[in-house]
C-alpha cells in the first residue's frame, strides 16, 4: 500500500521508562499491520521504551518533557510543543497514553484539527487514595481529557464504570483489556534463585519502584517474618528509600533489589508472586504471573480482580487487544 494511503497513528506518552503504559504503547506500535498503518511515538526523556522502539524500527519523536519542564507548572511549553508536532505530523489518529499530558494533548490535537483522538486510561488518577483536593483536580483533568477525546479506552471494567459516570462521555468509553502474547516462553529464573540460599522460599514482585507499587510493604513483612525471602525486580524513584529501609532493618541477606529485568526472565525464580500495589490499571505483570502458573497474592485494586477471577487467559491476548484498538481507529464521526 502506498505510504500516503496508510493511516498515520501518533502515540503520545510522557515518559520513556518501562512500565505498563510504556509496554502498551510498544506492543501497539510494533503490532499494527505495516501495510495499513504508519506508526510513530512521541515521548519525553530517554530510557528503555525509546531504545526498544528504535530497535524495532519505530519512528520516535522527542518531547520537551524533562525534570526542568513540569506539565502543570509550565503547561504552555507542553501545549505549544504538541500543537506544533500535530500540525507538522498531520496524524489521522493521536493516541494519548498519559493522564499527566492527556488533557493538554487532547486540547492541542483539537486545535490542530486531528480527526481521531484516542485516550487510554491506564487507571484513573482520581481513584487514588489521596486527599480530597488532589482528587478533585485529578477528576477535573480526567473529565476534560474525556470531553476532548473522541474515544476513551478503559483497561478494566472498574475503570470503564468510573468513566461512564462522566456526563456526556458514557458512549465514548470502551473496555479493551491489556494483552500479552500467549503462550509465553519463560526463562529459568536462575538469576533470582542464585541470589538466595538453596531451598529458600522466594516471594517475588516486579514493577516500577514507586509509592503506588508499595514494595515497602514486603520489606515490612520480611522484618516481621524471619523465614521470608523477598526479590524486588524493577527500577524507579523509590529505590533509595527501599535500600535505606532494608539496611535499617538489617535485611540485606533476605530482601534484595534486582533492578530492571524482563518479567519473563525472572518469574520462574519466584515461589509466589505478590502484587502489593495501592493503584493499578490492568497490570501486565499479573497477566504474566498467571501465564507462568505461579501462586499469586495481590491487592484487589483496579483490574486486578478481573485477572485473578478469569477462568482462562483468552480475554487477555495481545491479538485481541490490537484488533479491538484498531477498530476504534477506524470509527467515523
Amino acid at each position: 500500500m502506498d505510504s500516503q494511503l496508510k493511516k498515520k497513528i501518533l502515540y503520545v506518552i510522557t515518559k520513556s521508562n518501562w512500565g505498563g503504559a510504556q509496554k502498551y504503547v510498544y506492543d501497539l506500535a510494533t503490532s499494527l499491520p505495516k501495510e495499513q498503518f504508519d506508526a510513530a511515538v512521541a515521548l519525553g526523556g530517554t530510557g528503555p521504551l525509546l531504545e526498544k522502539l528504535q530497535a524495532a524500527g519505530i519512528r520516535t519523536i522527542s518531547l520537551p518533557l524533562t525534570r526542568d519542564i513540569k506539565i502543570f507548572s509550565d503547561p504552555t511549553v507542553v501545549l505549544f510543543s504538541l500543537l506544533r508536532l500535530f500540525r507538522e505530523e498531520r496524524p489521522d489518529v493521536v493516541h494519548l497514553n498519559s493522564s499527566k499530558a492527556g488533557g493538554i494533548g487532547a486540547f492541542a490535537a483539537r486545535l490542530a484539527g486531528v480527526q481521531r483522538i484516542i485516550f487510554t486510561a491506564h487507571g484513573w488518577p482520581f481513584a487514588e487514595k489521596r486527599n480530597a483536593v488532589w482528587r478533585l483536580f485529578a477528576w477535573l483533568g480526567s473529565y476534560g481529557t474525556a470531553l476532548l477525546s473522541h474515544e476513551i479506552i478503559a483497561v478494566s471494567k472498574k475503570d470503564l464504570l468510573l468513566g461512564q459516570r462522566m456526563l456526556f462521555c458514557t458512549n465514548k468509553m470502551h473496555l479493551v483489556y491489556n494483552g500479552i502474547k500467549l503462550p509465553m516462553a519463560f526463562g529459568s529464573g536462575e538469576v533470582i534463585r542464585s541470589a538466595f540460599p538453596a531451598g529458600a522460599r522466594i516471594t517475588g514482585t516486579i514493577g516500577e519502584l514507586t509509592n503506588n507499587k508499595n514494595q515497602i510493604a514486603l520489606i515490612e513483612q520480611a522484618k516481621s517474618n524471619s523465614d521470608m525471602f523477598v526479590a524486588i525486580v524493577g527500577e524507579g524513584e523509590e529505590r533509595s528509600r527501599l535500600e535505606a529501609q532494608i539496611r535499617e532493618y538489617g535485611l540485606e541477606a533476605r530482601v534484595k533489589l534486582f533492578g530492571f529485568m524482563p518479567a519473563r526472565e525472572v518469574l520462574k525464580g519466584f515461589d509466589v508472586f505478590v502484587l502489593p500495589s495501592l493503584k493499578e490499571g490492568l497490570p501486565y505483570v499479573l497477566l504474566e504471573a498467571r501465564a507462568a502458573s505461579l501462586p499469586i497474592e495481590a491487592n484487589r485494586v483496579g483490574g486486578v480482580g478481573e485477572i485473578m477471577d478469569a477462568k482462562d487467559m483468552s480475554d487477555f491476548s495481545l491479538e485481541q487487544m490490537v484488533q479491538k484498538t484498531i477498530a476504534l481507529y477506524h470509527i467515523l464521526h
